[in-house]
């Protein structure tokens, strides 16, 4: 008798652990489609503001449309895009298409101290500050919840309720990022 309440005492403890363990990647799985959401909010609201800015350029620059359209290409782009790295991907060429149409604006100090210009300006770096800190809300939920779903034991409650690993946001690849910043005088 004592060892039937002990093996019920044990069955009923991995009932609850497993209970708790499939609860928690529950919450884990949400929380990352709730911080992949938040990045495209910032995506968007990057989206819509970049015509603004290809038009307070385009009045000061009329013979650079090849930059306009690249940046228009590379928003269309960005915005199709849909899983982290196609995202990753189109983000890339569309940070670069941006840096090239801020280089046409430097040959135009009239437009540099143009007021909605630098407002544009300046609006592009917060929104570009909220996509990193969402970027980086976004994997450190990721590498949680993958990290519960490779973890024993519940592994074993992952696998069985097909639980897959989600991919991380990752704007550059490794090798670009690693090197070294050059600088010129």
């Amino acid at each position: 008798m004592t060892a039937m309440l002990i093996v019920l005492g044990i069955f009923i403890i991995v009932i609850f652990a497993g209970i708790a363990i499939y609860n928690k990647l529950i919450r884990l799985r949400n929380t990352v489609r709730s911080s992949w959401s938040d990045i495209d909010v910032q995506l968007k609201k990057r989206y819509d503001l970049v015509p603004n800015l290809v038009e307070s350029v385009k009045g000061y620059a009329a013979h650079e449309k090849s930059v306009f359209e690249k940046v228009t290409e590379a928003r269309s782009a960005a915005m199709q895009a849909v899983t982290p790295a196609e995202k990753a991907k189109a983000e890339n060429m569309l940070r670069d298409t941006l840096k090239s149409l801020f280089a046409v604006a430097e040959a135009y100090p009239e437009l540099k101290a143009n007021a909605n210009f630098m407002q544009l300006q300046s609006q592009l770096k917060e929104l570009e500050d909220n996509i990193e800190y969402a970027r980086r809300y976004y994997n450190a939920v990721v590498r949680d919840f993958n990290i519960l779903i490779e973890s024993f034991p519940s592994n074993l409650v992952a696998s069985s309720f097909n639980f897959k690993q989600e991919e991380f946001f990752e704007l550059e690849a490794p090798e670009v990022e690693r090197k070294p910043v050059k600088v010129s005088f």
